[in-house]
């Protein structure tokens, strides 16, 4: 897995943060434009209705970043 620095949610402006706290989003923020369309992404595929229950979504999801070894 390579290695990226994090971005401070503080040293973010305003208007370029988003209500998401997990460590993927603060990834993101080194390219705020990029950071608010994955997690417009990532809510549009796991928190609106859908053909398969949130539940489902959320156990594919773990499965999948564990087959990848992905710690977050």
């Amino acid at each position: 897995m390579a290695f990226i620095t994090y971005t401070p949610k503080a040293s973010s402006a305003l208007g370029e943060r988003v209500s998401d706290p997990d460590n993927i989003i603060q990834i993101h923020a080194i390219h705020p434009a990029a950071m608010r369309h994955h997690h417009g992404l990532y809510r549009a595929l796991m928190h609106e209705p859908g053909p398969l229950p949130r539940r489902l979504r959320e156990i594919l999801a773990m499965r999948v970043s564990a087959l990848n070894r992905c710690r977050y």
